[in-house]
């Protein structure tokens, strides 16, 4: 990987990705409606269940590009790669904009549900307790005019933040929750039946192939704003 830490070389291969990833992540998202559009309704849920093919792969992506941004920061604080902190800054308004896209379908979920809209449930707080460290993240970079402090900063709060991550994941094993268990990665086979299975999982690739499309684009975005800068500068004034 160090060898696409050049700039260059990383925009040549993003260059190529991007419109594989972008082809791919239609095509799965069309997929994936037509199946979940398809599927019966859940002999307790209803209609409701459809809302799940929107919400799981949002609230999956949300956690896994945290833990991306965090990873690059690491990478950028310990071994100052030339593209982690662009990577990681990139990588921030996607994720909050998933995770606000888990908030807002977890709620319309949960109103039919739970009879609620919001509950201070242990996984709901903890989710959104996640989309305010992004928020928190995008804050600090914009108020810190010198980039590489910003950048060391926003790296320490990425990783203080990261322990956030498994809390998200083991909260309904750790404290009473009206949110269900886990239900398919579990020992014993899922608990969903095939038949919302497959929507799901082509939805969560989906969403995944356009989290990296759109990931990859922002940080091509940051190297040529950075290199119009530079040569804004080199020619003075």
């Amino acid at each position: 990987m160090l060898r696409y830490a050049n700039p260059t070389r990383f925009l040549q291969l993003s260059s190529a990705l991007v419109p594989w990833l972008g082809a791919a992540s239609a095509a799965l998202f069309a997929i994936g409606l037509y199946l979940g559009f398809r599927v019966p309704p859940d002999y307790q849920q209803g209609e409701t269940v459809r809302v799940m093919f929107i919400h799981v792969p949002a609230a999956w992506t949300a956690m896994m590009g945290y833990g991306l941004m965090a990873a690059a920061s690491l990478v950028g604080l310990v071994w100052r790669h030339p593209l982690a902190d662009t990577a990681a800054r990139a990588a921030a308004p996607l994720g909050a904009l998933f995770t606000a896209l888990g908030l807002v379908t977890g709620s319309l979920w949960g109103r039919p549900m739970w009879g609620a809209w919001w509950v201070w449930d242990g996984r709901l707080t903890s989710f959104l307790l996640l989309e305010f460290l992004y928020l928190g993240y995008i804050a600090l970079w914009n108020a810190i005019e010198d980039e590489t402090r910003a950048a060391r900063v926003c790296a320490i709060l990425a990783l203080v933040g990261a322990v956030n991550l498994p809390i998200i994941e083991f909260s309904v094993d750790w404290w009473t929750t009206l949110h269900q268990g886990e239900s398919i990665l579990r020992k014993g086979g899922p608990l969903i039946s095939s038949v919302y299975l497959w929507p799901l999982f082509t939805m969560a690739l989906a969403y995944t192939f356009l989290f990296f499309t759109l990931w990859l684009l922002r940080i091509e975005t940051e190297i040529l704003r950075r290199r119009a800068r530079n040569a804004l500068l080199a020619e003075g004034p």
